[in-house]
């Protein structure tokens, strides 16, 4: 079978070839050599490598940022995801495509079913919610489109690498405690979807986390101990819990994004494993 992962050089992207089944020929692009805004280059790519399925985990993922640039936001993930979807349609593959908890506003107080109500409040959110729809559309509703929450890896930019550094450099961090999510490690997200592939899932909306949920305060003290554990931290740092209020950004976050994920279980046949139980053994991982 042969795969083309879009953002093949993300955390994400470095994960899937990093846990690349035996059965999959896998190839891929990123910027700036691929651009998912260039719908005729993404022709030719597909045309000539011919792929199976096409991973989209292309993204403009800066949520701050996302809201002075809106229009640079929605070229790449509205615009570009639909360019993926409409070449790999033209090339014959099936698109997994992936997408975020930030489509929801949060107002909830249990986990998001897929067929839950969007309401993104940022720039982020609405165009990743925006995104998915055009690649549905584009796909006339075949393509597999996954949101996953708070990913993290050893790759790239993320809470665990900047927490890591910030607790090798201070003595006190602030971090926030009432918004509430599922850390997922990218391996877990990337395992999935070489499943979801195997198995030629039906199109439509799926949600997949690590299990359980937590604050990124909680998240904090968890990295922090399990640093200290593994030995990738050495100093005391204190962790204070504050509000949203107390940190103010630009982008609105939801106070409430777990998602469910117990349709994926029971389509997919596969274990949801604790999110604590992961971050331990990536940062393993790390200090190996």
């Amino acid at each position: 079978m042969k795969v083309f992962v879009t953002g093949s050089e993300g955390q994400l992207g470095r994960t899937l070839t990093e846990t690349l089944p035996g059965t999959v020929d896998l190839s891929g692009g990123n910027l700036p050599e691929l651009d998912i805004t260039d719908l005729s280059a993404l022709e030719a790519q597909f045309a000539a490598e011919r792929p199976d399925f096409v991973i989209n985990a292309a993204a403009y993922t800066a949520v701050d940022k996302a809201e002075s640039e809106p229009d640079i936001a929605e070229r790449v993930n509205v615009d570009g995801a639909r360019n993926v979807a409409q070449a790999a349609r033209e090339a014959g593959a099936r698109v997994v495509h992936l997408s975020t908890d930030f489509v929801f506003d949060g107002e909830k107080s249990a986990p998001y079913v897929p067929d839950d109500a969007p309401a993104p409040l940022s720039v982020y959110g609405r165009t990743k919610l925006d995104g998915e729809a055009a690649v549905l559309d584009a796909t006339e509703g075949d393509a597999i489109v996954i949101r996953t929450a708070w990913l993290y890896s050893r790759f790239g930019q993320n809470f665990v690498k900047t927490m890591l550094r910030l607790m090798g450099e201070r003595d006190t961090l602030s971090v926030v405690a009432d918004q509430r999510g599922t850390p997922t490690w990218a391996r877990s997200l990337a395992e999935v979807i070489w499943v979801a592939i195997d198995q030629d899932l039906p199109g439509g909306f799926y949600h997949w986390t690590d299990g359980g949920e937590a604050s990124w305060f909680e998240f904090a003290e968890a990295i922090y101990r399990q640093g200290r554990e593994s030995g990738l931290l050495d100093r005391d740092v204190a962790i204070r819990a504050i509000p949203t209020a107390e940190y103010p950004t630009p982008a609105r976050r939801p106070a409430y994004s777990v998602l469910d994920c117990s349709a994926t279980v029971a389509a997919l046949g596969i274990e949801q494993r604790p999110w604590a139980t992961r971050l331990q053994q990536m940062l393993a991982e790390m200090r190996d």
